[in-house]
């Protein structure tokens, strides 16, 4: 991983990605977390809504875009933002 660090950049969006593969890093840190390649249509979720915070402890991985968008909802309306 070390290796790595020096070859990310931030895209527009705000997400850290590595310049080689494009890879978004906070999907990199899930699978290394959940020690399998991500399925097809899952999600990685910042809990803290940090899109720079790539913590493990600090992602979720939702089966659905559905579910992860359900997830925001219920924070609407529990916390009153998105």
């Amino acid at each position: 991983m070390n290796r790595r660090k020096n070859k990310t950049y931030i895209d527009k969006a705000g997400y850290k990605r590595f310049r080689d593969s494009g890879t978004l890093f906070h999907r990199y840190v899930a699978e290394r977390k959940l020690r399998r390649k991500l399925r097809s249509g899952e999600v990685v979720h910042h809990k803290n809504r940090d899109k720079r915070d790539n913590r493990r402890s600090n992602l979720w991985v939702f089966s659905s875009q559905k579910k992860h968008y359900m997830a925001h909802k219920e924070d609407k309306r529990r916390f009153g933002y998105w």
